[in-house]
């Protein structure tokens, strides 16, 4: 340390320290005098000890302005060994970039002022020191003190220049720090860092976008920065990248991706449409080296498809159409699984659009890759079902496409009618909202007699009788209004002719015996009116209730339509229609008089030519009917209107159908008896229980009210109850 002071005149040394910035200038300028006389003698060594004389005694002295001289002091030494430095800079430097972090705001600043001295002297062996100085000015920018941030600016204006111009620079070793403070929130910082990026990026022989996947996330979370001018530098700088993108032959697309992917979902309304927008430059740009993507990046579009902001719905559906039209094959690493998992989960999607395209991806998958989409299928059926309860008419049709496509397979179409009826089972809400929809959907997509054998071969086993009748009256419905089944009723026309209608009857007629009201019209529908009569004949008093009249109005009314208008001209031949004419007229003395349904029933029947109540008693012995008794040995051939298809429908054997009807019919009746004996068993359990509480204490009053009122008492009570409050048996209150 003798060495170093006698190199350095006292003056000096005290003038250092002193509290005036002249003085400590001035012995600044005598120190810098002093170096080069030891640079001219050649004397390195005392050089060194002048240095660490420096460090030791002023820039680590708990004084301030001994601290602030030490800096200007290693500032001096530096512009005194000019070329020299270099070598001194491992010993200059780092007290130097320590002086940053001090707690004192003047000595930070002379901090900066003495590192900016020092990098004009040494300039591109600077180099070596950039990470540390970088990691300081990144925090000086965010500084409390004004003066300080405008010396770190000057300062950082100048490393940059000397970087940009250096051929040194090592982009590999920068790059970790810079992705470390890429996730800081404080908006000065930002702005450093966005100012970095920008100029690394315009010099030609650093490769910026080659480490872009390492910051590029940092510059999506500035784009929702509070401070317009950040998201402007952040935009104006992704934008560079994104153009670089377009016409760079090498892009790491994948790792790039993932965080496009996570940031297409950012609660920020710019954010997202900037991550959509790279998305769709991607899916255009990317190729092969997405494809193991695509299942990511469809997470991320559907969901934008929905967005309040019409430009990230536009975009999001421009790239949804085309990532669909890219032609991928599993071989080439097109994991289907993937994609299935992906619509599956936004088919809960609170958005109808979202919901709609993911079907569509179902239904794209299944075209393209059916035997894949078939391996997955388990994983996406229930949702796929449950999708039918949608509360979207445009996205239950969806889903019936992407059912009747996997039907196609007889094993998948089996599976589809039992859930779809299971279905229909567990949620009575879906029959009534969507049960026509989804039947006739159904029936376009698929063969409309499959599906309805299939549901009837379903019901006919069903144990549930309410919901079996309840599901067979809506098909029955179905099966006379819809104009999609149209020939479906035609076929059933023809049932007394031919043997394919013959079937068909057949089929449906063991699951339609659940009704007696879709017996009724299924034979009216079949011509087989004699048959319709006998059912008619068959009902006994418990069949007759509130909602077999329901079922009567609704197919009084059905007979007014042009469905049956074939029907209604053939009135125009009672003498060879003589069933017929029974059967409407069993059905309207089964509808109450006043009933709108009676009027209209009555009404056409006055319109049946007067012709046919003459003659030879044709009419008289079809209105006096046919002995139900007798009825399992009669022929249905055995009037007029059977002349001409005598031997064609003698394969229906409808004694053996009308047994059929009868049996479930019972179990119907069964069922209703258990349900009422149950009700009365548990009121009269009630009931017994408040008798015998009202006895009780009835009896505790008799001890304080007078003889004559007990009596009167036990006398009301065994009075009997008045005539008005009397119900005959059988009465059916509507």
């Amino acid at each position: 340390m003798s060495d170093a002071l006698s190199a350095i005149p006292a003056a000096v040394h005290r003038n250092l320290s002193d509290k005036l910035y002249e003085k400590r200038k001035n012995a600044a300028l005598d120190l810098e005098n002093a170096v080069k006389g030891l640079i001219t003698a050649g004397d390195h060594d005392k050089i060194s000890k002048v240095i660490d004389m420096l460090i030791k005694e002023f820039t680590k002295s708990p004084q301030a302005n001994h601290r602030k001289g030490g800096l200007i002091g290693l500032a001096a030494v530096t512009v005194g060994l000019a070329s020299e430095a270099a070598q001194y800079l491992e010993q200059i430097v780092p007290p130097v970039i320590k002086a940053f972090c001090d707690q004192d705001s003047r000595v930070r600043y002379y901090a900066c002022e003495a590192l900016y001295n020092i990098a004009k002297v040494v300039r591109g062996e600077f180099i070596f020191f950039f990470n540390d100085i970088f990691d300081a000015l990144c925090k000086l920018s965010a500084d409390s003190d004004a003066n300080v941030q405008s010396a770190a600016h000057l300062l950082d204006r100048l490393v940059k220049d000397i970087v940009t111009e250096s051929d040194q620079f090592s982009i590999e070793e920068f790059i970790p720090l810079l992705k470390e403070r890429m996730n800081v929130l404080n908006p000065y910082v930002r702005q450093f860092l966005v100012g970095w990026i920008t100029v690394l990026d315009s010099v030609p022989d650093i490769d910026m976008l080659g480490f872009l996947p390492d910051f590029l996330d940092g510059l999506f979370n500035m784009l929702s920065d509070s401070s317009h001018e950040i998201r402007q530098q952040a935009d104006s700088a992704l934008s560079e990248f994104l153009q670089e993108i377009k016409n760079s032959p090498s892009v790491d697309y994948g790792r790039m991706a993932e965080i496009l992917v996570q940031r297409a979902s950012s609660p920020d309304e710019f954010t997202r449409l900037t991550a959509i927008t790279w998305i769709n430059e991607f899916v255009k740009l990317g190729g092969d080296q997405l494809v193991r993507y695509y299942a990511d990046i469809l997470g991320a579009i559907l969901p934008c498809i929905s967005d309040k902001e019409e430009k990230i719905r536009v975009v999001a559906r421009e790239t949804n159409e085309e990532l669909r039209s890219i032609h991928v094959e599993p071989s080439d690493g097109f994991d289907v699984g993937a994609i299935l998992s992906v619509a599956r989960r936004q088919l809960s999607s609170d958005h109808e659009a979202t919901r709609i395209e993911a079907l569509n991806w179902i239904s794209t998958l299944l075209n393209k890759h059916r035997t894949e989409v078939l391996c997955f299928l388990n994983d996406i059926f229930d949702t796929l079902l449950k999708a039918l309860s949608d509360s979207s008419d445009d996205v239950v049709l969806l889903v019936l496409e992407v059912h009747a496509g996997v039907a196609k397979d007889p094993q998948y179409f089996r599976q589809l009618i039992v859930f779809l009826v299971h279905n229909f089972r567990a949620d009575n809400s879906l029959l009534e909202r969507r049960g026509a929809l989804i039947v006739r959907r159904l029936c376009v997509l698929l063969d409309a007699e499959r599906v309805y054998r299939e549901l009837s071969t379903i019901l006919e086993g069903e144990d549930n009788l309410d919901f079996a009748s309840t599901m067979v009256q809506a098909l029955n419905l179905i099966l006379l209004t819809s104009p999609e089944l149209s020939k479906l009723r035609d076929l059933l026309k023809g049932s007394l002719v031919n043997r394919e209608g013959k079937e068909l009857f057949v089929a449906l007629y063991a699951s339609w015996c659940h009704s007696p009201m879709a017996i009724i019209s299924l034979c009216l529908l079949a011509q087989a009116y004699q048959h319709a009569s006998v059912v008619i004949q068959s009902l006994v008093e418990e069949d007759i209730n509130v909602k077999f009249l329901v079922q009567l109005d609704k197919l009084i009314r059905l007979l007014e339509t042009p469905i049956f208008t074939y029907l209604r001209l053939q009135l125009l031949e009672p003498g060879r229609y003589t069933w017929l004419l029974k059967t409407l007229y069993g059905l309207l003395m089964l509808l109450p008089q006043q009933s709108a349904a009676f009027k209209i029933l009555r009404t056409r029947l006055k319109t049946v030519p007067t012709y046919s109540f003459s003659g030879g008693g044709q009419i008289s012995r079809a209105s006096s009917g046919v002995p139900f008794s007798q009825y399992m040995h009669h022929r249905e051939d055995c009037d007029a209107e059977d002349n001409n298809i005598n031997s064609s429908h003698q394969g229906i054997n409808f004694a053996a159908r009308l047994q059929q009807f009868e049996n479930v019919q019972n179990q119907h009746r069964g069922q209703a008896k258990n349900k009422v004996n149950y009700s009365y068993s548990t009121s009269s359990s009630s009931a017994s229980k408040e008798v015998r509480r009202s006895e009780e204490q009835q009896q505790q009053q008799q001890h304080k009210l007078p003889p004559s009122s007990a009596s009167s008492s036990v006398a009301d009570i065994n009075r009997s109850p008045s005539r008005s409050l009397r119900k005959g048996p059988g009465q059916l209150q509507l």
